[in-house]
């Protein structure tokens, strides 16, 4: 089986790879994995899901020149699907048809501990940095697909894993709340200490655990 390894970021690709590493030098040997990430100890960063919206033209139809407004996901959307939902700033992900919240529903205001352990008071989400959403327009038709069927998979979505008998493995950081200095909305990690998936809403961190 043949092993891939990419270092630079992926702007506009389409390609049929049976197993990546980013950041490391190979594959961990001997395991089922498809796209896995840099994991030493002194990992300090996480993968940004795709942002984009749920709610039909919110704030206003997606301009491609841009990058601002409305930005669905056309066709089927399949079960599994990872997405930063632009329209109430949470994390979601497809699960029998429908979207399901992986950020939770926080009560504001809400306090919360920085990285020098000083509370900090949020009234609501933070908004999405406008000027980062417009310097990001998408290449139309950017797809990266991985694995065996990757040639002629047709699954919608920016990064798809084809193989049906591996899987992704998120970056490995420990506490993730404190060591990521400067998280993205949607960024998304495996928390070392607490054996838990972190994710970031723009706002807050949520961790999630079987």
């Amino acid at each position: 089986m043949k092993k891939f390894i990419i270092t630079l970021s992926l702007f506009y690709a389409t390609a049929a790879l049976s197993q990546v590493a980013i950041g490391k030098s190979s594959i961990t040997p001997g395991s089922a994995i498809s796209l896995e990430f840099y994991d030493l100890a002194d990992n300090a960063k996480g993968i940004v899901v795709p942002w984009v919206s749920t709610v039909a033209n919110n704030p206003v139809a997606y301009n491609s020149t841009t990058g601002t407004g409305y930005r669905g996901m056309p066709g089927i959307i399949v079960d599994g699907t990872i997405i930063f939902d632009l329209s109430d700033k949470k994390m979601k992900y497809r699960k029998a048809g429908a979207w399901f919240n992986l950020t939770g529903n926080p009560t504001f205001p809400l306090v919360v501990k920085n990285t020098s352990n000083n509370d900090v008071t949020f009234t609501q989400f933070n908004n999405v940095d406008s000027s980062l959403q417009d310097s990001k327009a998408e290449v139309n038709g950017a797809r990266v697909a991985i694995g065996n069927n990757g040639a002629t998979d047709t699954t919608i979505g920016i990064l798809v894993l084809t193989d049906t008998n591996k899987a992704m493995v998120l970056p490995k950081v420990a506490s993730p709340h404190i060591n990521i200095i400067n998280p993205a909305p949607g960024m998304m990690a495996y928390d070392t200490v607490k054996k838990q998936l972190a994710v970031f809403n723009g706002t807050v961190w949520s961790f999630w655990k079987p």
